[in-house]
Formats: structure tokens, C-alpha cells, sequence
């Protein structure tokens, strides 16, 4: 193990940067080039075929067979000109990744020739084994079919491999035998629907030509570097995706000089190459700069829609993992990789747009335009105030639980920062008196509108300890792990936004109704009760200190630590109802959701305590018994030499090692007995909660005593490669 260690920190630090082949001309020039994008489709469709498949993408209706059959035709003479062999469908099972089953373009005729062929059935369905996918009791393990159905709406790429061929990559939707959803992509395609249909609804009020409402997003990623050879040598980071082990160093993330510095030129080296790629698969990524923890990084793109944003940052996580190897590193994109140090978020930005350009999220001076940004500002806020603990669940895991609450990440409480001018303007609203308006009277004078004051894109603060914040034309949801997939958190956003501008349309037609005021007037009195009813989840503070979580109890918010805690929301039947109704989630995928989420929160748990017991038991403790034999010979030989005091201090080392490592046993001993007790309880909420609890609070025990046995020994074969080996990369 020590010599593998020893191995790995010198092969580290004799490496140099990986030539990076650059494209030539401008990134114009080949973005997008290795996409099925809007422009191949007219250069290879026929004009009633291009026509059907924009209609249907920007629609969502089905494309009929023949036009499917062309476009099938169409995808496999590009793909294979570009050096294609085999085409799949490219999905998202519950794993939190994507998936892949590849098929050739080839088939054998009944004449026994080889035929290239790719119909249109082909294109628009799979069947893939849905047998060992993740399904929360929707499937039993022996009923294996599932299918997969191609999703227009994101265009198809193609990936290439080591040897230089590529495969076709179709995204898709994944669906059970019987219909349930199986996936993250479909659940949040309704959930757009149903947010498109519900906030068009209001932006009608304010402007008749607008005929649809998209959302948007852009998801910053963060994720650590760590060298392949120094990954190899650690056994948690390669099976769990963190340490569970090691002392950090003296010198971490304290100087705040790694942040925005100058990027190592062989990480550079891997971001050029990297983002390149990214380039050519249409990803638009634009920032790249080092983070704050040390050998921490982050990637951030331009806003595209909300489903496009999703499918490209799976992808780009995964052509990450790939470009990586190649440079001789391994990307973690584990929430919390390192003790001591930042983890690493997914921010999501999310806002919304019309299909006449207008950033419903964005502040204007004119008074009519202020108003409809104020309401649907206000209706977000009412969102996630009446939602939040669903909110908090979207976000919940095993390695989302070490981040949130820590260093640079939002708490587990979900509020809302603002800022002061914004704040400002929504206490105005709230305490303006209501007054009548007369036919042909100024509205906006007479509610006081026009006064409300310029708000600028950079005209409110950034708060980094805030979970959801607004920040100037859009908001910035952070408590989002690195790992995970934004399907999921997004879809669940934008669902209860859709719910909640739907009350608002309902409030504002029985109002206009039963008073036939003006609609100004109307839109402010809805919005005052908003205000008053939701304003206790908007926190301007600092959200890491002991007050707020003092002053959100005070406030009725829920501070919810703990993922299986957390993930009961799943279960309320109210937002079961809002799912139902809506069309995004029945309540028996709902509940399938809620059953796989906690699975995998107990699997990764088991994975950490086996891989804690292993290195305790096989590594740790039989370094500390060969060093401790050491000592006993040096203790013999003083005492033999009559040096008693001299003898002593090393017999007290001896005392404290066989200490440490009798612990050491019996915790690992009594850990592996809890949870072989704990596996035998079929209550799957009691099984995650006792591992949550039980299991974990042995891993802080068992990680206390190592490190101290680590104080005590000066052995070469001391097995664990130490923070300061993995962190530094020149």
C-alpha cells in the first residue's frame, strides 16, 4: 500500500500538460457540428418534413410514421458520414445518470447480405431491459420490458469513443410496460406543459400576443480534479466518491488564494479539451475559473431551456469523466469530496421567458412592465413558501446531507433572498392602501406604481448562504448538489410555480368578476395577500449562523437535516394532488420516487460503512499492530540498556495505539452487526432512518480514533494518501 502510495504522489508530480488538439477557425465554425441541429434537418429533410418535425418540437405533438421513417433516414446518412456505427437511445433512468443500449446500423437481410438500416421505428421507440433499473415496486425484477420513445425536442448527437468512431444519440423518455414514468425526462417535459399552459394564462393579462411561456436555465457546475494515480490509491474515493479517511492539510482553502486564480496548466489543458467537445455537441459552455477549494473547479454555460439545460449538463458531466482519463485525472462531482473543505453545487438559474422576448423575471422602469414582473415575482416567492419542504426534498441525498448547512453551501432551511431594494419594493406593496379607480384614471399614478423604483440587472446583492435567491433577472437555486441530475429539482419547481400561477388566474378572474375594477387594482390586492402570507420565508441574513436557525423556528420554517426526513414530502397528499392535477406525477410514481431515493440513500451509506470497516480493519489497524512491534522492541532494548525514563514514553505510545485499536475493532465489530440487524427490517423508512442515524454516527467514532492512532505512528506503510497529496495539482 505504501509503495503504491509512494508510486502514485510521483507519478503525479512528474506529469505534464496533455497536448490539446485545437480546432481550427472560430468557435462559430464547428459548434454544434456533431448535433442532428436545426440546419442539417433543412439541408437533409424534405420541406413537408422539416416543417412537421419544427411544428412538433415546438408543439409537442407526435410526428407521424412516414415523416419518421425520413428523419430516421436522414439521422443514420449524416451520423454515418461522420464516422457513426451504431445508433442508441440516450436516457435518464432514476439513477441520477443516463443510460445506453447500442445498436449497429447493420442488419442481415434474409439473403444473408449486410444492409445498412434505420427505420423510423427505430427512431421513435426502443425497448431496453427495464428489469434492473432503479422503479421503487412500479416493476417487478421478472417483468424486464420497458421502452424508451425519441424526444424531438433535444436534438440528437453523436459521442465518440477512444478508437474515433461514434455512436448516434437519440434523448429519450423511459417508460414502463404499463405507462409509469421511469424516468427524470418525462415528469419534467409535463412539468413544462403544465408551466407554459398556467403562466401563459397570466402573461395574457399583460400583453394578448403572447402564446408561450418557456423556462430557462443555466447550471453552473463545480467539481474537484484529482490525479488518476492518487485516485487509484484510494480505495473510498473510487467506490464511494469521497474519503472517508485522512488528515487535511495545514494548508487548505483558509487564504482564499485558489479561488479565481491562475488555473494549472494541466488542468487547463483538460478544460480547453473538454469544452471544446462540449462545443461541438451544441453545449454552449462560456466560464471556466477555479473555485475556492483547492483543486476545485467550475464550468458554467449560457441559458437554454429548461429541458435542453438538463439533458446537456448530464452530458457534459459525463464527457467530462471521459476528457479526464484522458489528461490523466478523475473528476468528482461528489458533494462533499473532502472534509474541511468547500463541496461542490449545481446553481441552478432558472427563469422565464415569452415567446415575444420578454424575461418575465427581469425589472423595468415602465410601470405596466414592473407590474407583471412584481407578479410573477410575487407568485415564485408564494411558490416556494407554500411548497418548501417539497422543495427541500428535490435536493435531499446521502452526499448533499455532508454540503448543506457547510462552508459555502446554503442551509437545509429553504428561504428566499431578495435583496434590500427588492424586499423593499414588496413591503411597499404590501402596506399600500387600496383605493378605487375611476373610469379614466391613471392606474399606475393612482396605486402609486409609477414610483416603484428603477431596478437594475446588478441592482441587488448576491447572498451565497441563501438556498433560492434573486438575482437580478432571474433565480439562482444553490442548494442543488454537484451530482445530481437537475431533471429533478427543476421539475419539481417548475411544477408548484404552474400550481400557484394557476390560484393566481383563478384569483384574478373571480375578483375581476365580483368587482369589475381595474385589473391593476385587482393584480395589487391579490398580490398584498401573497406578500402577507409567504414574506416569513424571505431572509436577507446569514443563513450559516445559529440565529436564523432560531429565528426560521420562530417563523414556522422547517429545518430539515436528514435526507429520509426530508424525503417524506414525497408523501404529502397535498402535493400529490398538485402533481395529479397538473398531469406531471400520479401518486403511485410519486411514491415509487420516494421509495428509490431512499434506497439509494441507504445503498450508499452501506457502501461507505463497508469500505470504513475494510480500510479500519485490514489497513489502519494492521499498520498500527506492525508499528506497535516496533516500539515494543525499542521499549525492550532501553529497558535492556537500564534506560527506564527513556523507555517510558514510548511504552505510553504502546498503551495508547493497543487503545485506539481495540476501539477500533469493536466499532467496526458493533457497525457491521447494526446493520446486518438492520437489513433484516423490511419498514424501508425505519431501515433508511436507522442508517442514517445509527450507521453513520459509527463512522465519526471510527474516523475519530483513526486519526489519533495517525498522530502516533511514523510509519512509512501508513495506508492512507494524505489531503495535501490529492488537493495540490501544479
Amino acid at each position: 500500500m505504501a509503495r503504491l502510495r509512494f508510486k502514485a504522489v510521483e507519478e503525479a508530480q512528474n506529469r505534464t500538460a496533455t497536448k490539446v488538439d485545437i480546432p481550427t477557425g472560430k468557435v462559430t465554425d464547428f459548434y454544434g457540428s456533431n448535433i442532428f441541429n436545426d440546419e442539417v434537418m433543412r439541408a437533409m429533410l424534405s420541406p413537408e418534413a422539416y416543417m412537421k418535425v419544427t411544428v412538433a418540437i415546438k408543439s409537442g405533438d407526435k410526428i407521424d410514421r412516414e415523416i419518421a421513417d425520413e428523419v430516421a433516414a436522414a439521422m443514420k446518412s449524416w451520423a454515418v458520414s461522420k464516422g457513426a456505427t451504431h445508433y442508441t437511445h440516450w436516457f435518464q433512468p432514476l439513477t441520477g445518470g443516463s443510460a445506453e443500449k447500442h445498436d449497429a446500423f447493420f442488419d442481415i437481410n434474409l439473403d444473408g447480405k449486410a444492409v445498412e438500416k434505420f427505420k423510423g421505428s427505430a427512431l421513435t421507440q426502443q425497448e431496453p431491459d427495464a428489469s434492473s433499473f432503479p422503479n421503487g415496486g412500479i416493476r417487478a425484477t421478472f417483468e424486464a420490458r420497458g421502452y424508451t420513445a425519441w424526444d424531438p425536442t433535444s436534438p440528437a448527437f453523436i459521442m465518440y469513443n477512444e478508437a474515433g468512431t461514434g455512436t448516434l444519440c437519440i434523448p429519450s423518455i423511459f417508460v414502463s410496460y404499463t405507462g409509469e414514468l421511469l424516468d427524470s425526462k418525462s415528469p419534467l417535459l409535463k412539468s413544462l406543459h403544465a408551466l407554459d399552459k398556467a403562466a401563459t394564462e397570466v402573461a395574457i393579462i399583460f400583453d394578448r400576443h403572447v402564446e408561450k411561456v418557456s423556462a430557462t436555465l443555466g447550471a453552473e457546475q463545480e467539481y474537484f480534479l484529482v490525479d488518476k494515480s492518487l485516485f487509484n490509491a484510494r480505495p473510498d474515493l473510487m467506490m464511494s466518491g469521497r474519503t472517508v479517511f485522512g488528515h487535511p492539510p495545514a494548508k487548505g482553502q483558509q487564504l482564499d488564494d485558489h479561488y479565481f486564480g491562475s488555473i494549472p496548466p494541466r488542468v487547463n489543458a483538460f478544460m480547453v479539451d473538454f469544452e471544446f467537445e462540449a462545443l461541438k455537441l451544441g453545449i454552449p459552455v462560456r466560464t471556466r475559473h477555479n473555485e475556492v477549494a483547492p483543486a476545485q473547479f467550475e464550468v458554467a454555460p449560457t441559458f437554454e431551456e429548461v429541458n435542453l439545460a438538463c439533458d446537456h449538463n448530464i452530458l457534459l458531466m459525463d464527457l467530462m469523466r471521459k476528457i479526464a482519463r484522458k489528461h490523466n485525472f478523475e473528476v468528482l462531482f461528489h458533494e462533499k469530496p473532502f472534509a474541511g473543505i468547500n463541496g461542490s453545487g449545481k446553481h441552478n438559474n432558472w427563469s422565464l421567458g415569452t415567446d415575444t422576448g420578454v424575461n418575465l423575471l427581469s425589472p423595468s422602469t415602465k410601470p405596466k412592465e414592473s407590474l407583471r414582473f412584481v407578479t410573477f415575482l410575487v407568485n415564485v416567492v408564494k411558490a416556494v413558501h407554500d411548497n418548501a419542504d417539497l422543495l427541500r426534498a428535490s435536493i435531499a441525498s446521502a452526499g448533499n446531507e455532508h454540503r448543506l448547512g457547510a462552508n459555502e453551501a446554503p442551509p437545509a432551511i429553504i428561504s428566499i433572498f431578495l435583496g434590500t431594494q427588492m424586499t423593499k419594493v414588496l413591503n411597499d406593496l404590501e402596506n399600500k392602501e387600496i383605493v378605487s379607480i375611476e373610469k379614466g384614471e391613471n392606474a399606475y399614478i393612482k396605486l402609486g406604481l409609477n414610483r416603484i423604483p428603477s431596478i437594475l440587472l446588478d441592482n441587488t446583492d448576491r447572498n451565497r448562504t441563501s438556498p433560492f435567491a434573486f438575482t437580478g433577472n432571474k433565480f439562482e437555486y444553490r442548494a442543488v448538489g454537484g451530482s445530481a441530475n437537475s431533471a429533478q429539482p427543476m421539475m419539481i419547481l417548475n411544477t408548484i410555480v404552474a400550481n400557484q400561477l394557476e390560484k393566481f388566474r383563478a384569483d384574478y378572474d373571480a375578483e375581476m368578476n365580483d368587482h369589475e375594477g381595474k385589473k391593476e387594482e385587482v393584480i395589487v390586492k391579490i398580490l398584498k395577500g401573497y406578500i402577507k402570507e409567504s414574506k416569513k420565508i424571505l431572509f436577507e441574513g446569514n443563513g450559516y449562523g445559529d440565529e436564523w436557525k432560531v429565528e426560521a423556528a420562530r417563523r414556522g420554517l422547517s429545518n430539515i437535516a436528514s435526507t429520509p426526513e426530508a424525503l417524506k414530502a414525497y408523501l404529502n397528499k397535498d402535493f400529490i394532488e398538485i402533481f395529479e392535477r397538473l398531469g406531471v406525477l400520479t401518486e403511485r410514481e410519486f411514491h415509487a420516487r420516494y421509495e428509490i431515493e431512499l434506497e439509494n440513500y441507504i445503498k450508499k451509506i452501506q457502501i461507505e460503512s463497508r469500505l470504513i470497516g475494510d480500510l479500519a480493519m485490514n489497513h489502519v489497524v494492521s499498520t498500527a499492530v506492525k508499528y506497535q512491534t516496533r516500539l515494543v522492541q525499542t521499549a525492550k532494548a532501553l529497558k535492556d540498556m537500564e534506560l527506564i525514563n527513556e523507555a517510558e514514553p514510548v511504552i505510553n505510545i504502546i498503551k495508547e495505539i493497543s487503545e485506539r485499536v481495540t476501539i477500533i475493532s469493536k466499532l467496526v465489530h458493533d457497525m457491521t452487526e447494526a446493520r446486518k440487524r438492520i437489513n433484516n427490517i423490511d419498514d424501508i423508512e425505519e431501515h433508511a432512518k436507522l442508517y442514517g442515524n445509527e450507521v453513520k454516527r459509527y463512522f465519526e467514532e471510527i474516523r475519530y480514533h483513526v486519526d489519533k492512532l495517525e498522530i502516533l505512528i511514523d510509519d512509512e506503510d501508513w495506508p492512507l494518501v494524505k489531503y495535501r497529496e490529492l488537493l495540490y495539482i501544479r
